[in-house]
């Protein structure tokens, strides 16, 4: 389990992140919601080992990750879909997809035969530049670059923005699939409230850099929690 405990951020003298804990458990999905610039995308920053936190703790499988780098997260079963997907529009797919090597030791570099199941369009795009697909082709890009590392602990900070109702309909599949086999749990950060609902089995609401509303998918209030996203 994924266990964030009361942690503080900063950016110089801004207290982005204020006393924020959450956990995430294997085998479902966790939403974070909340606006644009409420903190959400710091948080994901703070649990990759991307942004230092001031205090608190994050624990991982009962490890504490706290002074870890990015790289040893990603060893320990950490994998980050970005915001704005961030593939290497130069590269292949087949490229791209190799990069989620990095973390793995030789003898497991190869290419999950998941991947294709998961997103068989990509097999016929392999040798295609990341930057000649579509939005909606390249986030199922990033999503199976993370899937690469054969992650415990999945992250995607809004994987349905700017993307098609298509393949919004294809990424859910994928995400509840992935819930579904009980041994990855999954972090989700949403504002797209309709999708947040039907896969979240828990929900953390933010606004002003706290966590405001949280419980399980059965105890939410829904007319509360649309209440904090309404811009």
């Amino acid at each position: 389990m994924l266990s964030v405990e009361a942690i503080d951020l900063y950016y110089g003298a801004s207290h982005t992140l204020r006393r924020v804990s959450l956990t995430a458990k294997k085998g479902e999905v966790s939403c974070i919601l909340g606006r644009n610039g409420v903190g959400k995308t710091s948080l994901l920053r703070a649990i990759c080992g991307l942004q230092a936190i001031r205090s608190g703790r994050i624990c991982w499988e009962g490890r504490i990750l706290d002074g870890l780098a990015p790289h040893e997260r990603a060893r320990a079963g950490l994998a980050l879909v970005p915001q704005g997907r961030e593939i290497f529009p130069r590269l292949t797919v087949s490229e791209n997809l190799s990069t989620g090597f990095a973390p793995l030791p030789p003898n497991e570099r190869a290419l999950p035969d998941e991947i294709f199941t998961l997103f068989p369009s990509l097999k016929e795009m392999l040798h295609r530049r990341g930057g000649d697909l579509s939005g909606g082709q390249q986030q199922q890009l990033a999503i199976a670059r993370a899937l690469v590392t054969r992650p415990r602990l999945l992250i995607l900070d809004e994987p349905t923005e700017g993307i098609q109702p298509s393949i919004i309909k294809e990424i859910e599949r994928v995400i509840r699939a992935l819930a579904e086999r009980g041994n990855m749990a999954i972090l989700l950060v949403e504002q797209y409230f309709d999708f947040a609902r039907g896969l979240a089995a828990c929900f953390f609401v933010m606004q002003r850099g706290e966590i405001v509303l949280s419980g399980r998918r059965e105890e939410m209030d829904e007319s509360a929690v649309r209440g904090y996203l309404i811009v």
